[in-house]
């Protein structure tokens, strides 16, 4: 594997430099993170997911204090990204962008091609249902107060009027139905009905369910389905386009869900998403029922380049009170 050159350099301190990447990553760190099994469980299992500490503790059956130490020596090797959410620290992945990305793909690639294991797929399992139980919990207990908690972050009129635009102007297909996934008190609803013959609401809480059928049940070209977007991957019904606002930060695995949103398009069909940017204010979780204090932007370009989607075009609103929106579109690429 050929690495990049190393300059000619005399002092001490610039051959140090030399064996550094772009990022800061020298390639020993590198090479002594990689040379722990440990480890290299801890990136494998962080594939496609963002684990808080006290998850990767309960995942692996260690004390915070042996595991932290393992941690830091990924993170200085560039191979995660650790992220304060409140009082909470996550970890995820790091990409593949420094001067040597050639070398962290393929470290990847073989990490990867290793199995997870049964053990780890069994713990994953538990911090899942335990993330998706938290998320519905709230929404029984506050689907009265969706609108107000809501409008505690942003303002509904701000991401849907922009999601509208989005979706007005892209060149997605004419002939088939929308749906919308996830679509709270059901306000959009009425207007998602005028631009097309079918629309379809989907939402796996019950309650929220019944408040968009409430709200929207004077409108006849309206069909309200229980359950959750991996019933999408079953269906062979596809869609012009899908429209998600503010939900990936109250799932448990936001790529996934936007991998199973993908699925249920027609090729040429669009993903709008309105979703925060990343942000410290950790009160949305308890008043908000949010999992995730938003996404950085090429997180979720990410994992819609991960799902066969390209990002078309975006838009950036920042509130009054510091939160900022991003409004994307993502098309599925042509078979």
């Amino acid at each position: 594997m050929k690495l990049n050159p190393e300059p000619q350099l005399t002092a001490g301190k610039n051959k140090a430099a030399a064996n550094t990447s772009h990022n800061g990553v020298t390639l020993a760190a590198l090479f002594k993170a990689l040379g722990d099994s440990l480890r290299l469980r801890i990136v494998r299992l962080l594939k496609s997911d963002s684990l808080s500490v006290s998850e990767l503790c309960e995942v692996f059956d260690l004390r915070q204090s042996a595991l932290s130490h393992h941690l830091k020596i990924l993170v200085e090797a560039g191979l995660l990204v650790r992220r304060r959410e409140g009082t909470a620290i996550f970890y995820r992945r790091g990409l593949a962008i420094s001067q040597n990305s050639h070398l962290l793909e393929a470290v990847y690639s073989s990490i990867d091609a290793e199995p997870l294991g049964t053990g780890l797929k069994v713990a994953m399992a538990r911090v899942q249902q335990q993330r998706e139980q938290n998320s519905l919990a709230f929404f029984r207990t506050n689907h009265a107060r969706f609108r107000e908690q809501q409008e505690l972050i942003a303002s509904w009129e701000d991401y849907s009027q922009a999601a509208l635009h989005l979706l007005d102007h892209s060149n997605a297909p004419t002939n088939l139905p929308l749906i919308e996934i996830g679509p709270g008190d059901g306000r959009l609803l009425p207007l998602l009905a005028q631009r097309t013959t079918h629309v379809v609401a989907l939402d796996n809480a019950p309650e929220m369910l019944e408040s968009a059928r409430s709200y929207a049940s004077q409108v006849a070209n309206i069909a309200y389905v229980l359950g959750d977007t991996s019933t999408l991957t079953h269906s062979e019904t596809r869609y012009s386009a899908a429209i998600m606002n503010m939900v990936l930060h109250h799932t448990p695995k936001p790529e996934r869900v936007l991998a199973e949103a993908g699925c249920a398009l027609a090729p040429g069909g669009v993903l709008i998403i309105s979703e925060l940017v990343a942000h410290d204010q950790a009160w949305a979780r308890e008043h908000c029922g949010d999992l995730w204090l938003g996404f950085e932007p090429d997180q979720i370009t990410a994992w819609a380049q991960q799902a066969g989607l390209e990002s078309r075009a975006e838009l950036f609103i920042t509130q009054r009170n510091g939160f900022q929106i991003q409004v994307r579109s993502l098309q599925k690429m042509q078979d």
